[in-house]
């Protein structure tokens, strides 16, 4: 029997930690100025509302399915910016160095770390859920299971 995605996470303000840092660079990403701290406070609040009206979705300033759905851009090698510091963002949280220099640089360039990082990360989930293509491309599955905290110990 195959496995599934992890659902979308439900996040609101007062959220803290992961994946507060990953909807933070998204936002940034569509545009909207919110500083990268980690507090889903009244500011990111604010940015997650706006995006909502923006896109005709329901504003109530939580961050679910739909609004992650809406917020992700498809990433890969080549890519620059924030959508790429957000996969970068889920990488370090998943390093269980202790040391964000041991993990992957969240640097905003899709190169080749970020590249290897995405398949190896594909691969593990595909042993599992085959519809997960190993390609590394960070489409709505790769952002899904990344944001949802799979393979995160």
């Amino acid at each position: 029997m195959s496995g599934t995605l992890s659902p979308w996470p439900l996040i609101h303000q007062g959220a803290k930690e992961h994946p507060v840092p990953t909807l933070q660079y998204l936002l940034r990403a569509r545009g909207h100025t919110v500083v990268v701290d980690g507090l889903f406070g009244p500011r990111t609040d604010a940015a997650v509302r706006a995006f909502q009206s923006e896109k005709g979705l329901a504003v109530d300033g939580i961050v679910g399915p739909h609004t992650w759905g809406a917020l992700i851009i498809e990433v890969r090698r080549g890519s620059e910016g924030d959508a790429v510091r957000g996969v970068q963002e889920e990488f370090q949280f998943r390093n269980l160095s202790g040391d964000p220099a041991q993990g992957l640089a969240v640097d905003g360039l899709f190169g080749p770390e970020t590249e290897a990082a995405v398949r190896d990360f594909q691969r593990a989930l595909h042993a599992d859920i085959p519809s997960v293509a190993v390609d590394g491309i960070v489409g709505p599955m790769t952002w899904q299971a990344l944001v949802s905290g799979m393979l995160s110990f």
